[in-house]
Formats: structure tokens, C-alpha cells, sequence
């Protein structure tokens, strides 16, 4: 028989591995191998969709704040508004102008007619 040098740290990585793959379909929740490879490769994907995530977020937040301009005036546009806003220097970001948009219009409003009205320098 062959000798085994690591057993309670090899049964112990294999336990964690295995209840990390739980959930995963068909072959890679229950063997070792295919397990370790599907946990690999599941944290690539988390490592990067991570990234993914915060360009996701700004397309969102651009979005509304397009949506409450047109509703505002309908010739507003979000690369016109937010021009102007940084050559105002304007120092709210896109996330409180998004939400701004969404949960207070009138103070959306207040801060696009200080943008969009007077003229820039």
C-alpha cells in the first residue's frame, strides 16, 4: 500500500474545495479535479465582471440623468449638459446627479437651469 504523507491537509483542502463548488452542475461539485478547475475559473470572472460592474454602474447613472434632461427640455442631451457642467466647474459627480434625478427632480432642475442658463466662460 502506498504510503500517504499529507492526509489531513489534503482531505481538508478537498472538504473546502468541494463545499466552495457547491451549487455547480453535474460533474464539478462533486470530483476534486473539476471542481478546483470550475473554482478557478469562476474567480477569474469574479476578478474581472468585479471592474465590469463599476462601467455598468456609470452607463446606468448616464442613463437617468439623459431620461430627467429630456423630461426637463427636450432638446437637452447628457453630452451637452455634462460639457457645459464641467466647464462650470460643476462639482457634483455623475452617481448624486443620478440620483438627484431620480429621487429629487426639482433639485435636478435647479442645478441643470444654473448649467444650462447662464452662459459659459
Amino acid at each position: 500500500m502506498t504510503r500517504v504523507k499529507k492526509a489531513v491537509h489534503a482531505l481538508k483542502n478537498r472538504r473546502n474545495t468541494l463545499r466552495q463548488a457547491k451549487g455547480f452542475r453535474f460533474r464539478r461539485s462533486n470530483t476534486e479535479r473539476a471542481a478546483n478547475e470550475a473554482l478557478m475559473h469562476a474567480g477569474a470572472y469574479a476578478f474581472a465582471h468585479r471592474r465590469d460592474k463599476k462601467g455598468v454602474f456609470r452607463r446606468l447613472w448616464n442613463v437617468k440623468i439623459n431620461a430627467a434632461l429630456r423630461q426637463i427640455d427636450a432638446s437637452y442631451s447628457y453630452s451637452k449638459f455634462m460639457g457645459a457642467a464641467k466647464k462650470k466647474g460643476l462639482a457634483l459627480d455623475r452617481k448624486s446627479l443620478a440620483y438627484l434625478a431620480e429621487s429629487k427632480p426639482e433639485a435636478f432642475k435647479k442645478v441643470v437651469d444654473k448649467v444650462v442658463a447662464a452662459p459659459a466662460r
